[in-house]
């Protein structure tokens, strides 16, 4: 099984805006969790006429602290994007919006990306968030000084875009890729196969660096990448070899997976191994008791093969 070493340590202070680059600012958004880290960072693009990336959850302080730090410097707000719905990513947008008139960019509404292909979305994003502009792949949205290409990956969730800063060769990964742990990907809207194929398409770009909503910056992301590819069918290997071993339901095999992670986490490693499940069946390779697979459903295998290096 895959092991990912991720960079634990970041330097910052909330409220504080830190330079990371000459183009590139961040403010972090005191939202710590399991499942955030230290929060969600807000990355300012640019200056004088800027964009933001993320500007994270609802929460006032956050954005006073960042409407501040820009307009001391008389620097306005010129377009707003945002990696995908969750909570603590695009609500912050609205609060935003009552200080600036910029336009907000977005791939589309919260499960835009799987409603069109008639999966059924249940709630659990910032189901109020509406773009003002909707991107798709390979969009280039240019700015003062400033140019973003959208990048289209779809899998944590179904609407999730990142954007690349032409000429730095900087990507902004969102919860795509982050730099403290792996994505949770909870079906319906996320989906494992779409996020195998999002991470294979990243593997093939060339980008220098990674900056992520949550955790520091990803230095070797071609590396980092790898990992979590071989990580995930790590991961699907030990699924089949405890299914052949008679553990049957998503609840016995995380009971052996996550034996030494806190029980408290158990609840959405059952969702990212659920994904890895419909992964699976949906190459052939496991079949449900139930005509639709949840996570209460017991699974058997209907193949012996082990190659499950397909995304």
């Amino acid at each position: 099984m895959a092991s990912i070493n991720f960079q634990r340590e970041m330097s910052f202070e909330y409220g504080r805006m830190d330079t990371l680059s000459p183009n590139i600012r961040r403010l972090v958004a005191q939202n710590p969790s399991a499942f955030t880290f230290y929060g969600t960072n807000t990355y300012i693009l640019g200056t004088g006429r800027v964009a933001v990336v993320d500007p994270g959850p609802a929460m006032p302080d956050h954005i006073d602290a960042l409407v501040k730090a820009l307009t001391d410097k008389g620097e306005e707000v010129t377009h707003i994007f945002v990696t995908h719905t969750h909570k603590d990513h695009s609500p912050g947008v609205a609060l935003l919006k009552n200080h600036f008139s910029a336009p907000c960019f977005a791939y589309g509404p919260h499960g835009s990306g799987a409603l069109e292909s008639g999966v059924v979305v249940e709630e659990g994003g910032d189901m109020d968030f509406r773009p003002d502009i909707l991107v798709k792949d390979g969009d280039l949205i240019e700015g003062d000084g400033w140019s973003v290409e959208c990048v289209y990956t779809p899998g944590h969730t179904s609407n999730h875009m990142c954007y690349s800063l032409t000429g730095e060769q900087a990507l902004f990964t969102g919860d795509h890729i982050m730099g403290w742990s792996t994505s949770v990907i909870v079906p319906p809207d996320g989906h494992m196969g779409k996020y195998m194929a999002s991470l294979q398409r990243l593997l093939e770009r060339k980008d220098r660096i990674y900056w992520p909503a949550h955790g520091p910056a990803i230095l070797d992301p071609e590396e980092h990448v790898q990992n979590f590819i071989d990580h995930r069918i790590g991961r699907e290997k030990s699924i089949l070899q405890l299914m052949r071993a008679g553990n049957n339901s998503i609840r016995d095999i995380v009971e052996v997976i996550y034996k030494d992670h806190p029980r408290s986490l158990h609840p959405a490693a059952s969702l990212s191994v659920f994904a890895s499940v419909i992964r699976l069946m949906e190459d052939g390779l496991i079949g449900c008791s139930d005509q639709r697979a949840k996570l209460s459903s017991k699974y058997h295998l209907l193949n012996e093969r082990m190659d499950t290096n397909s995304s």
